[in-house]
């Protein structure tokens, strides 16, 4: 007999569904796509890389021996701290003269434009080894400077040769040439600001002194750092040219004890090369922290320093681990 239209139809004879997965969803898993290109690239460059080292560790052409004993000898130590000073004095000289020349460029005085411009063009044209050889012969052109009134009598003089020391020469220099491309890093920082703040600075009635320091400046920063710091690390590499103007840095202190001997020169160059890599490391690492610290209130949240890398992907290990075991 024929159940009436509308009837229920009980659990026991309603047809299974067809779509029941076979397993329960907890075992499931999601097999993620295959990239044979991927492992293939990186097996490749875990080979080279192996080879690399290999050949860095074996080759007795390096002479890793003469490599330690050079390399906390005093005569390095004393270059490489003659590096750190030039490099220190440079660094916020060069970064002083370029807020000095970006203000100028940006200012509205036709002259300070003018005059900014034309140093900014000179300097970034000129190679910085001529510069220096320059200065260090500067003495045979003005042997006395002067500061007084134009074609009128000098309040002051001085004796320029005793005042150029080498390692005044050698910073002011750098600090010349730095400061051309410092002022195009801080303008371009300072351009990148939003134009409405300082709209709002102004209609709040601050000072352009202050709206530049409190609001402007701090803002631009996050912009100058990664570039400026970029500057840095060439700046550091560049010091070795104050060799040519008889100062011994880290370079100049390398090579001439590569000059006494000569069987030696192979482990020298790689100290100087170990050393401007440990020194260019520690920039990088200031770097990171510096620009995170201004990258607060522009981003939602601050990017994980390396050990909170480490210590998540730890844990995600961990979980992984634990999820493989599960199943």
């Amino acid at each position: 007999m024929s159940e009436p239209p509308g009837a229920a139809v009980s659990l026991a004879e309603a047809p299974p569904p067809t779509d029941t997965p076979s397993r329960p969803l907890a075992a499931q898993r999601v097999l993620p796509l295959r990239r044979p290109g991927r492992w293939i690239a990186t097996a490749v460059v875990l080979v080279l890389a192996t080879q690399f080292v290999h050949g860095l560790v074996t080759n007795p052409f390096y002479q890793w021996d003469r490599f330690g004993y050079w390399f906390l000898r005093p005569t390095i130590l004393d270059g490489l701290l003659v590096t750190l000073e030039v490099t220190a004095y440079s660094a916020v000289l060069g970064l002083l003269g370029g807020i000095l020349l970006a203000l100028a460029r940006l200012s509205r005085s036709p002259v300070l434009r003018a005059v900014s411009w034309i140093y900014v063009w000179a300097f970034r044209s000129i190679p910085l080894i001529v510069v220096l050889l320059f200065l260090y012969n500067f003495s045979a052109l003005y042997r006395t400077l002067s500061v007084g009134v134009p074609f009128g009598p000098a309040f002051f003089s001085f004796d320029e040769s005793k005042l150029a020391t080498d390692i005044v020469i050698a910073v002011v220099g750098i600090s010349l040439h730095e400061s051309a491309y410092a002022a195009e890093v801080v303008r371009g920082g300072i351009l990148s600001v939003d134009q409405g703040q300082h709209e709002a600075a102004a209609a709040l009635g601050l000072p352009k002194g202050y709206q530049f320091k409190r609001i402007v400046f701090p803002q631009a920063l996050r912009s100058i750092i990664p570039n400026y710091v970029n500057q840095l690390i060439g700046l550091i590499k560049g010091t070795s040219l104050v060799f040519y103007v008889s100062l011994l840095d880290l370079f100049g202190a390398a090579q001439s004890m590569g000059s006494t001997y000569p069987g030696d020169i192979v482990p020298l160059l790689m100290v100087a090369t170990v050393w401007y890599l440990i020194l260019t490391s520690v920039v990088s690492v200031v770097q990171f922290y510096v620009e995170r610290y201004y990258a607060r209130g522009a981003t939602r949240s601050l990017p994980p320093t390396p050990l909170q890398k480490l210590r998540l992907a730890i844990t995600d290990l961990r979980a992984r681990v634990r999820r493989e075991a599960a199943v």
